[in-house]
């Protein structure tokens, strides 16, 4: 998918407290990334959709693809902004282990 103008947005930092475990992006990164599941929360119902029509399972197949890269596509810019902010303040302040915890989750993505 190309990239567009929303795609391209700043981020703002996550917090460094161990306990507490939240990201802090702005408004407008949030509207980026809420606008981009709004868009695959729509193609999920028109495959639902599709099921209740009793289309062609190749149709179906071909619309679960899409649906796929476009959660791909969004991991891709939720993990910039967490390389971005998060995983670079804690580095920063000397807490290593989140190079650990990135390692887990790049491996949790790469395995679809």
């Amino acid at each position: 998918m190309a990239e567009n103008q929303e795609d391209v947005v700043e981020f703002e930092h996550c917090g460094t407290s161990h306990s507490e475990r939240q990201s802090h992006h702005s408004e407008k990164v949030k509207q980026a990334l809420t606008s981009r599941l709004n868009r695959i929360e729509g193609q999920i119902r028109g495959i639902k959709g599709l099921i209740e029509k009793d289309t062609y399972c190749d149709d179906v197949i071909t619309q679960i693809s899409a649906v796929q890269s476009a959660l791909n596509s969004f991991s891709k810019v939720l993990l910039e902004a967490h390389l971005k902010s998060c995983v670079t303040e804690k580095i920063q302040a000397g807490e290593l282990e989140v190079v650990d915890e990135l390692l887990v989750t790049i491996q949790r993505l790469m395995k679809k």
